[in-house]
């Protein structure tokens, strides 16, 4: 693509959607959406305009294991799926999420829609629709009575609780960056369960900002800085950076810091003519939880497989 787009628009385009996600008000306690060191590569699931954009069918599965050897630690598998329609600018996705905290179990079904306008030779904007169900149990009762209070004891179990909810996203990109914003899950259900001692569980709106940029250093070596930040009512904001150095368009290398939280480490590896990648990553927790005997950090998987058609010369993969 030609490189004449201009450079300052994409800055102040990151100006402005930064400046708005800073002022969003965080007023009540609500429960945190699942995390991802391999955000880079599992955009779909937090923004509905990235359906369709790598310009092919493409299918993800990611595990990460989070805190191991802590009872209860959170776990998260994702499964997306998107691809375009046509030439028409349509690109459809569908995810599939399961999250596990302690006793609390959520489920995602997601359906995305996008649709996609050129801005120039160079640069497109997608605007992206979320339509999701989301299952939520939890299990009081499994609690250890001698290691939980008593109250919390006494509370009902929240057993398949279903909700519709709606989310939207907008995505822009060139060849070379890309930055999106997005709310996922706009409606903040309220699940009740009824009896001796009532239940309330919340669904709170999360908001996440995306961005990154690719620099050819070399024929050979490319390098990736990546932002994430993700902010929920009630909770503190969640800024997440990264960088990966790409080595001969197959093997990735890079490191991530997560603000007052965690240092990560990523690799990955593109085989099959660029069509299939594997991307592992390991955090480690820079809090007091990370220097507990019974915490081995947190581990990540991710498995990716592009249905890239390929004549003559092998595609160079899509670094976002």
């Amino acid at each position: 693509m030609p490189k004449r787009f201009p450079i300052l628009k994409h800055r102040l385009a990151f100006s402005g959607i930064l400046l708005f996600l800073l002022l969003l008000p965080m007023l009540s306690s609500g429960q945190q959406d699942g995390q991802y060191t391999q955000y880079m590569y599992n955009t779909v699931s937090v923004n509905p305009g990235y359906a369709g954009s790598r310009g092919h069918f493409s299918i993800a599965a990611l595990h990460r294991s989070q805190w191991v050897g802590l009872d209860g630690a959170p776990s998260t598998q994702t499964l997306n799926l998107h691809t375009p329609l046509g030439y028409r600018g349509v690109g459809v996705g569908l995810s599939v999420i399961n999250d596990v905290i302690g006793p609390t179990s959520e489920t995602y079904l997601d359906f995305d829609l996008s649709y996609t306008i050129m801005l120039s030779n160079a640069a497109e904007l997608s605007f992206g629709l979320k339509t999701s169900l989301h299952r939520l149990d939890i299990a009081y009762s499994e609690l250890d009575e001698f290691s939980i209070d008593p109250q919390l004891m006494a509370l009902q179990d929240i057993e398949n609780r279903f909700a519709p909810n709606i989310g939207a996203g907008v995505y822009y990109h060139t060849d070379k960056f890309y930055l999106g914003l997005s709310a996922p899950r706009m409606l903040e259900t309220k699940h009740f369960q009824e009896g001796n001692s009532p239940t309330i569980a919340n669904e709170q709106m999360h908001f996440y900002l995306i961005t990154g940029y690719v620099f050819e250093l070399s024929p050979l070596m490319k390098f990736k800085p990546t932002l994430l930040s993700k902010a929920v009512r009630g909770a503190p904001l969640q800024v997440d950076v990264s960088g990966n150095f790409l080595f001969n368009d197959k093997f990735v290398l890079g490191a991530a810091y997560r603000w007052d939280a965690a240092f990560s480490g990523m690799a990955g590896f593109y085989f099959s003519d660029n069509k299939f990648f594997l991307g592992l990553a390991y955090d480690k927790e820079t809090t007091e939880l990370g220097s507990a005997a019974f915490n081995d950090g947190s581990f990540e998987v991710i498995l990716r497989y592009d249905f890239i058609v390929t004549k003559g010369k092998v595609k160079s993969p899509r670094f976002f």
